[in-house]
């Protein structure tokens, strides 16, 4: 079944239809496509549009379809000729209850009602997607709280740079995911508002009360230009970079935890439910998840970039390329939401090896700018206190032992002014701790914002 022909002598050809269809891949907002039915037909009844009778029996039929479509007694297939989710769900619905189902398309077109099942979908899907978030949020939380003295390295060019805790790094994450969830929420806000009533491009001369029909799909209002309705994509766009920034974040996150869960690092222990072998190497134990997630991201991007391109030269209004959307926007969805549940998982189930991300931090001379430090508040110019302390670091590393073990004699032999009180100055507590300014690694300043976070998170 077609909702349109009339005009037409000549079958479509099956080449033609093949190409383009939509069924195969839209009937995955059959949901949406019957929630949005049923707010236009109880609109159209009380505009005195349809009768009460209509209003029932069509309500009846839609209904009926999503239960039997989601318990499977009904099935949607590509090659039961319908174009797509609308004419199934139009030609299922004149099936069983008759010719009130033919009445269903009064007063919009396929153009405003594919505009609405999409937004419908993509409201829905942002909805899950902040719980992903959220549930991903409070997790990283719990770690924090778990580690606010597990020290470990902080890093800048991949070299290690000052000591930090297991806490101030998973902060960082939390803050970038905490933006995607911000995000997520502007996207919703601006694309909050109903496009049903729009027509094909000009509205309609049935005298429908389109702040109704908005209002019974909880949207803010209806949209405000009938040409702009049918032709926005605007917020696709937005939540597709909204999710290759995402993508970029779990990406770096998981860069980290592959690097980490090397040999040559072992700050983690990936569980072996997230982890695989090898078919030759027996000792193996790979990070093929972390590996995956990384991954995905550039297919994320990919859907962006296609939109993007589709978008660029379309003339005001619809247009069919517009219907390149979909595919797009639910495989991308559908990747970020895999991607985010099992991230979740990987982080819950994995062990922090806390006594050689310490090591680590002293073997890597990350307090020696609080050893340059020590020398400057007894009276040592930094530019003179940094070439002391690069000549010790020298030392320790011919001797192979970190500053914290270099005998206080070898201090004093480049340099008088070292006392024994220099090893309580760069030990890693002390390091950390006396960083207390918003934002840095110290205790207290740490416990301050986790506070902040748990707040946010009860929101």
């Amino acid at each position: 079944m077609k909702l349109w022909g009339g005009r037409f002598t000549k079958e479509t050809n099956q080449l033609v239809h093949n190409f383009n269809e939509s069924l195969s891949f839209d009937q995955k907002f059959y949901r949406q496509d019957i929630r949005g039915s049923i707010a236009h037909v109880t609109m159209l009844a009380k505009q005195g549009i349809l009768s009460e009778q209509d209003k029932v029996d069509i309500i009846r039929g839609l209904e009926s379809i999503q239960k039997d479509l989601d318990s499977g007694a009904l099935t949607i297939s590509p090659d039961s000729g319908y174009e797509d989710i609308h004419s199934f769900v139009e030609g299922t619905l004149t099936e069983r209850v008759g010719e009130a189902g033919k009445r269903l398309h009064t007063g919009r077109s396929r153009n405003d009602q594919v505009a609405l099942d999409m937004k419908l979908y993509t409201r829905d899907e942002i909805q899950e997607m902040d719980g992903l978030l959220r549930d991903l949020l409070e997790e990283l939380l719990a770690v924090m709280e778990a580690n606010l003295d597990t020290f470990m390295p902080g890093f800048t060019h991949l070299q290690k740079a000052q000591p930090i805790t297991l806490a101030h790094h998973m902060g960082a994450y939390f803050e970038m995911f905490s933006r995607d969830r911000s995000r997520l929420h502007d996207i919703r806000e601006r694309m909050n508002y109903c496009p049903l009533g729009s027509g094909a491009l000009a509205g309609t001369t049935y005298p429908l009360d389109r702040a109704y029909t908005a209002k019974l799909l909880d949207f803010y209002g209806p949209t405000l230009n009938s040409m702009d309705s049918v032709a926005d994509r605007d917020y696709l766009l937005e939540l597709l970079s909204a999710l290759s920034i995402m993508a970029m974040h779990l990406s770096r996150f998981c860069e980290e935890i592959i690097i980490w869960n090397t040999n040559e690092y072992r700050f983690v222990e990936i569980d072996d439910s997230y982890s695989t072998g090898s078919s030759i190497m027996p000792q193996k134990k790979n990070p093929d998840i972390a590996e995956l997630i990384r991954g995905k991201s550039g297919r994320v991007y990919g859907a962006l970039v296609s939109l993007l391109t589709t978008m660029k030269g379309l003339p005001l209004a619809y247009n069919k390329d517009m219907q390149e959307d979909k595919e797009l926007a639910f495989d991308a969805i559908d990747t970020v939401k895999g991607c985010l549940l099992l991230f979740t998982g990987m982080i819950s189930s994995m062990t922090f090896r806390k006594d050689v991300m310490e090591a680590s931090a002293k073997k890597g001379f990350t307090n020696a700018t609080d050893a340059a430090d020590y020398l400057v508040n007894r009276g040592v110019p930094f530019r003179d206190a940094h070439g002391i302390v690069g000549q010790l670091v020298l030392t320790c590393i011919g001797k192979g032992i970190a500053l914290d073990d270099l005998p206080l004699e070898e201090y004093r032999a480049i340099s008088p002014v070292f006392d024994e009180d220099v090893y309580e100055a760069i030990s890693m507590k002390t390091c950390v701790e006396k960083r207390t300014t918003v934002g840095a690694p110290g205790q207290a300043a740490m416990r301050d914002v986790i506070a902040q976070y748990r707040k946010q998170l009860e929101q």
